[in-house]
């Protein structure tokens, strides 16, 4: 078996496992077992079960960041030294995501899940590996987000991006569910570029939304 083969059984294996029962709950040799390969080959190309969820993680961001960061050169061009809106940096985003090219059709779907997994379990090591390799793309789009949103403090910026997240590590997450409910309910197909086309205003709207708290505290008393 050739070793770039050999790499990627073992990573086809490993992210469906970590989407499936999450990283704590995969051991390696569930991912040794599904990828018809030994320990010793999971040890010599990757050397550790952190390594290996670092390799899941750089197959898909690294050609994203990519891709990400040719839209953001073709967006900044287009604006002729403006600021881009939210909604052209929201679409720049959401839109290199489903143009990248796939290796298989649930491949967002699972990365999405493995991006929100990263969030709700104990994977600081890969934060920081997140933090170290992909901060120049990421802290672009979020340079974007402030000068597209001044109007925003820091904490409530802070909060809308993470509503921002949620909502599109769940949509895009289940874009197959989503989609097959859409189709038995209302008999209606869609594609993953619609959902996206019709995601991406509601989270321009949702960054640009009334802040409640000031409303809050800009209402007069009864007395």
């Amino acid at each position: 078996m050739a070793q770039s083969d050999t790499v990627d059984r073992i990573l086809d294996a490993a992210e469906v496992l970590f989407a499936e029962r999450g990283f704590s709950e995969t051991s390696l040799r569930m991912i040794t077992s599904k990828a018809g390969v030994n320990l010793a080959a999971v040890n010599y190309h990757f050397g550790s079960k952190n390594a290996l969820i670092h390799a899941v993680f750089a197959r898909f961001l690294t050609p994203f960041s990519d891709t990400l960061e040719r839209a953001f050169d073709d967006l900044e061009q287009r604006c002729n030294g403006k600021p881009p809106t939210l909604d052209q940096t929201l679409r720049a985003l959401t839109e290199s995501a489903v143009r990248m090219p796939q290796r298989n059709d649930r491949g967002i779907s699972i990365f999405m899940r493995l991006l929100g997994l990263a969030y709700t379990q104990s994977q600081g090591h890969l934060r920081k590996f997140l933090e170290q390799e992909y901060s120049q793309p990421f802290g672009r789009f979020m340079r974007l987000l402030k000068e597209a949103t001044p109007q925003l403090t820091a904490v409530d910026r802070y909060w809308r991006i993470q509503f921002m997240l949620g909502a599109t590590a769940f949509t895009m997450s289940s874009s197959d569910a989503l989609r097959d409910i859409l189709q038995n309910k209302l008999g209606v197909a869609t594609t993953v570029q619609e959902m996206v086309a019709r995601l991406v205003p509601f989270l321009a709207a949702g960054m640009q939304a009334t802040d409640p708290m000031q409303l809050a505290v800009s209402k007069p008393s009864v007395a």
